[in-house]
């Protein structure tokens, strides 16, 4: 889950854009090589950026969070997604995979312990790496807290969000028959992964057009049209994860492993009308985590470009370049 949005008054507090001084494909095995770029300073503080989905890959202006006098800025794009290869998919694609990648990554660039950002599936992603390698992350950064859970899960797909949706709730279910709509992760698995790639396009642009309706505080209720390579990507990684429930070995997962970066110190930027991942799962979070900052913004919604959310976010990198 994650969106970057086109608030244009957002832009304001990032950083001017920087290009990669390196940009490389990395063969991780599994027949599959990932995009890997680096930008800002060589030997700058080490940040790593988890996009989010699972499939929504990255973008150049998730370096501008940072300052590139001081940060060097380690992007990539997952398994299936982006400018990583094979696109869309979801063979030997977990969130195992995913965190084996993180590590080969930080190894082959030759980086001790980094800082970890990510924000949706991203902040997921984060808390399960470092809780898998406490001793390679120096602090996370996390936005819009989704931790895997049923009842998160539950809440964007099993008719929580539609509450307040009802609308565009029905544009979603609308392709799904009646007696499937039990299930809706289910269902449009079926046709995400059908074979037709016709069929497996249309769904993938329904799916995609829930999330991205719900993204900002400023939402009409319209999710827009994405293009078909990226929005077939996007869907069909974030629904196998899905269905598979992150891949973990129990549903709070994240949770009954907290304990293992109780000493990480955190920091989580949520925005407080956040209708894809409610603060309610960032409250819990910051509970169980005696090292952690929650920092509520007061009007925003989910996505990385909020003004509110970039504002924060840049305030926070700042800050940890400071302490160094």
């Amino acid at each position: 889950m994650d969106r970057v949005s086109g608030h244009k008054s957002a832009v304001q507090y990032l950083h001017p854009p920087v290009e990669p001084f390196e940009r490389r494909m990395l063969d991780v095995g599994d027949g599959h090589s990932i995009y890997v770029e680096q930008s800002g300073r060589r030997d700058g503080l080490p940040v790593v950026v988890l996009h989010g989905g699972p499939g929504g890959g990255s973008s150049p202006a998730m370096r501008r969070y940072f300052d590139p006098q001081i940060y060097r800025i380690v992007l990539f794009d997952q398994r299936g997604c982006g400018r990583s290869q094979p696109h869309a998919s979801v063979d030997a694609n977990t969130t195992w995979h995913l965190v084996a990648d993180i590590e080969r990554i930080r190894e082959v660039l030759g980086i001790e312990s980094w800082f970890v950002f990510g924000g949706s599936w991203g902040a997921t992603l984060a808390l399960i790496y470092a809780q898998t390698h406490p001793d390679r992350a120096r602090h996370l950064i996390l936005r819009g807290v989704f931790t895997m859970t049923e009842a998160e899960l539950q809440w964007f797909y099993g008719g929580g969000a539609a509450a307040f949706w009802p609308e565009t709730w029905a544009r979603f279910v609308a392709p799904i028959p009646k007696r499937e709509r039990g299930d809706l992760i289910a269902a449009y698995h079926k046709r995400l992964f059908s074979g037709d790639m016709a069929q497996e396009i249309t769904h993938a642009k329904a799916w995609s057009a829930w999330e991205n309706a719900l993204a900002t505080v400023h939402s009409t209720g319209v999710g827009g049209d994405s293009p078909a390579d990226y929005a077939r990507a996007f869907a069909r990684l974030e629904n196998h994860y899905f269905l598979n429930r992150g891949f973990l070995d129990q549903d709070e997962h994240i949770h009954a492993n907290m304990g293992r970066i109780a000493h990480i110190p955190g920091t989580i930027v949520q925005g407080r009308y956040d209708m894809i991942c409610p603060p309610a799962a960032a409250h819990r979070l910051a509970a169980l985590w005696p090292a952690c900052d929650l920092r509520m913004v007061p009007l925003a919604g989910h996505a990385l470009s909020e003004p509110g959310i970039s504002a924060e976010l840049v305030g926070v990198m700042r800050r940890l370049a400071e302490r160094g």
